[in-house]
């Protein structure tokens, strides 16, 4: 059986894109800054969404801040992702995930290889796609354009 969407331009997969980017950085910003506080850290870092650097270990509080603030932002950008692209949610968690890691990329101008930076994006990202794909399933029930179980 042949998939029967509606088509969206590219204008507004653009549009949806930037909207999602805007909505992460600024819940990273805003829930890193939340984190900082109450880790009563002395000095905010601004570059807090790409740092992979920090040494990862259980007593750096800062590294337990990045982490943190990672997971929160992925968890609630999901949520938000949902409400404003209401389909295919895990298309753009993913496009803005691997724009997060160029981004990243060219921020710190080196590749991040470090494995507990990846292993706390990746379940992050399940963490975006699982909340985002349940919320946006929920919430479009009614509408009839929404592919639901029944046809599998």
């Amino acid at each position: 059986m042949a998939f029967k969407g509606k088509a969206v331009d590219s204008k507004t997969v653009l549009f949806n894109l930037l909207l999602c980017l805007l909505i992460f950085y600024s819940l990273f910003y805003m829930i890193g800054s939340v984190c900082f506080g109450a880790f009563r850290l002395d000095h905010f870092d601004g570059l807090i969404p790409f740092d992979f650097k920090t040494e990862p270990t259980e007593s750096n509080s800062k590294y337990l801040v990045n982490l943190l603030s990672l997971e929160l932002t992925y968890f609630c950008s999901g949520l938000l992702f949902a409400a404003v692209v209401k389909r295919r949610v895990w298309d753009y968690a993913l496009t803005v995930t691997l724009l997060h890691v160029l981004i990243t990329s060219l921020v710190m101008l080196e590749f991040p290889m470090v494995w507990q930076w990846w292993l706390a994006l990746g379940s992050g990202l399940f963490l975006m796609i699982c909340n985002g794909q349940l919320i946006a399933y929920f919430t479009c029930q009614s509408d009839q354009s929404y592919p639901s179980f029944s046809i599998y």
